[in-house]
């Protein structure tokens, strides 16, 4: 009696960040906050196990929208705002496929936000990067949907009189099954976050926060250059942050949210249960 065989399923490649490195020449400003990104995405590519030939990356039109030729995958570069339409008829066609969609605050908020509102509603099984860096970058300067109140650029010389979106919120608001939030200047954290989107079956959504050095530079100081600022948010933890996690966030009543001092806190019911406070806790 002969036995059966069965053939072994082919093991995916195994790939370095250079294996996702296109002999394209970078073409961004330099100190730009793209770069990092770029980093960031080729360097976590070989985590997701799949073949280059089976992955695709779709953009608009702007600075982050050249992304597609500095991967060595497939890629569409494509018109202003519709790389959500192109990339659901590709999904739709090619179903085996690892579709991105990456794109800017202008690009996908704009003149492809009824798209992005689309694409996000029907959940359907795309990652999109989304670049914000305030601003227009591309044509030179001009204020774009995330712009602040009152943004003096080229095109609202007088101020913007438009409140501007909040992306996140946005997503939220549009039903998406995955959403968050990284900035250019934490690689690690970039790296996790995308990485886990592209494992969530359905939409994903991923703001990434990103300086423009040229029209719009220091935008997000606040958070890239001060570790006390970020608020990390994870599935099931208390939210904390700050130094040695002493600060946290907690719901009130009405369902408002206020920060809080964690030390402090403990300090009180230490106080209040005739417990001594120790010096540390004190200090901090």
């Amino acid at each position: 009696m002969s036995s059966v065989v069965e053939p072994s399923a082919p093991q995916a490649p195994r790939y370095t960040k250079k294996d996702f490195e296109s002999d394209q020449d970078v073409r961004w400003c330099p100190g730009c906050g793209d770069y990092a990104i770029l980093s960031a995405v080729q360097k976590m590519m070989p985590d997701l196990g799949i073949p280059r030939e089976d992955i695709v990356f779709v953009s608009g039109i702007g600075c982050s929208s050249r992304f597609p030729y500095y991967m060595n995958t497939y890629g569409f570069h494509t018109i202003h705002g519709r790389a959500p339409a192109i990339a659901t008829g590709l999904r739709i066609a090619r179903p085996d496929l690892k579709v991105f969609v990456v794109t800017g605050d202008g690009d996908g908020l704009s003149i492809g936000g009824n798209h992005m509102l689309h694409v996000l509603r029907r959940n359907v099984n795309v990652t999109i990067l989304l670049f914000n860096n305030k601003v227009y970058g591309l044509t030179k300067g001009q204020y774009s949907p995330t712009s602040e109140l009152g943004k003096v650029t080229k095109s609202t010389p007088m101020g913007s009189a438009d409140r501007p979106v909040n992306p996140c919120a946005f997503a939220l608001g549009v039903g998406a099954t995955f959403v968050a939030r990284t900035v250019d200047r934490n690689l690690a954290h970039m790296e996790e976050t995308v990485k886990k989107a592209a494992a969530h079956q359905g939409a994903a959504f991923v703001e990434i926060l990103q300086n423009c050095n040229i029209y719009n530079d220091g935008a997000f100081d606040a958070v890239r250059d001060d570790e006390e600022n970020r608020i990390y948010v994870r599935d099931g933890e208390p939210i904390r942050f700050g130094a040695e996690g002493g600060r946290g966030v907690r719901l009130r009543i009405d369902g408002s949210a206020e920060i809080v001092w964690l030390h402090k806190q403990v300090m009180i019911k230490l106080a209040e249960g005739g417990g001594k406070v120790p010096e540390s806790m004190k200090r901090a």
